[in-house]
């Protein structure tokens, strides 16, 4: 049998998307291998994104309030929608748990979704439930559109276009140290009381409650910019640039001291002994957006704070490398297997 390991998550995705037919319906323009899949509508394509949140590989609730797990099970799927360059519309939410849930306990799971629909402007309109042997299960889907004109797909990119991505990265990946750090204080003395300092707020948020950057695609349509590729950052801005190049057939060379990283991010990763580069390289759970634009599009972009420049793609597509300043360039490499459980 062959370990799963040995192909590693875009290994992972190549095997399922070869193996599946072809569409039979005319409908139906793009399947699997971008963030959602894509359907003609007429003026307009829908889109369909289906995220999976499972206990005790995606989440602890030793420390996750219900409440914020449900906002961010949204938040998975319109990160999707966003990174198609779409807006999304509805959404249904499926999930299975077992007996030792009470309903105040789902009630609360539900206040978060409801939170996040309100934020995102979009209708719950269905779902299913079931019994679950092993925790609580979520999946949730989410559909949205997108006018023909701007559809963004991950295929798209070109040599010599700039490589953006919004806010900052890794930040939730040092949140989640922080929480687990406390975790294994609680377990060692029940009786402690949680001792996150005001300055680490920003990352257990980032953690708990990521936001979707959809006001990154209001911001691009104001100004008349459509992205040639966009991919969001769910697994770690290593592993999404790997699947736009590859996928586009391009290589890149994106600057370390590009990479946008917050201060609170960096004084974490002292504290915990781990490089910032690579939690922003490989922590995954920031949800922003990674795209690339023609250089003179990048132009209109150049002041906006939110948005950062990190590099550019080249016509090698067997190197995708970050670059020091002294010049050493070291390959990018995705995480495998182990990186679906971030």
């Amino acid at each position: 049998m062959t370990d799963l390991n040995t192909l590693g998550e875009i290994g992972l995705i190549d095997r399922i998307r070869q193996a599946t037919p072809t569409p039979v319906h005319p409908e139906t323009i793009r399947g699997i291998g971008d963030d959602a899949a894509v359907f003609d509508w007429g003026n307009d394509y829908g889109l369909l994104a289906t995220d999976m949140l499972v206990e005790g590989i995606h989440f602890d609730l030793t420390y996750v309030p219900l409440k914020h797990l449900g906002y961010k099970a949204v938040t998975f799927g319109v990160s999707d929608i966003a990174a198609m360059n779409g807006l999304p519309l509805q959404l249904t939410v499926g999930i299975a748990l077992s007996s030792r849930f009470p309903v105040e306990a789902i009630d609360e799971l539900y206040e978060g979704i409801h939170a996040a629909c309100k934020a995102y402007n979009i209708d719950l309109v269905g779902g299913d439930t079931t019994a679950s042997r092993s925790g609580l299960i979520i999946s949730v889907s989410v559909l949205g559109k997108v006018t023909k004109d701007l559809i963004t797909y991950r295929n798209t990119a070109q040599p010599n276009d700039v490589v953006c991505v919004t806010g900052d990265l890794g930040s939730a990946y040092l949140g989640l140290q922080l929480l687990e750090r406390e975790k294994q204080v609680f377990l060692a003395d029940p009786n402690m009381q949680p001792s996150i300092s005001e300055e680490r707020a920003y990352l257990v948020q980032r953690q708990l409650r990521p936001d979707a950057r959809t006001d990154i695609v209001h911001e691009l349509r104001d100004l008349g910019i459509r992205p040639t590729a966009m991919i969001d950052v769910s697994d770690g801005l290593a592993s999404e640039l790997l699947h736009l190049c590859r996928q586009s057939g391009t290589g890149a060379i994106i600057f370390d001291e590009n990479v946008p990283i917050d201060d609170q991010a960096y004084l974490a990763a002292d504290e915990f002994k781990i490089s910032p580069m690579t939690a922003a390289l490989n922590g995954g759970e920031d949800y922003e957006l990674l795209f690339t634009v023609r250089p003179q599009a990048f132009e209109k972009l150049s002041t906006n704070a939110r948005i950062t420049a990190i590099g550019y793609l080249t016509n090698d597509p067997s190197q995708v490398v970050l670059a020091t300043k002294a010049g050493q360039q070291t390959p990018l490499r995705a995480q495998g297997w182990a990186q679906l459980d971030k």
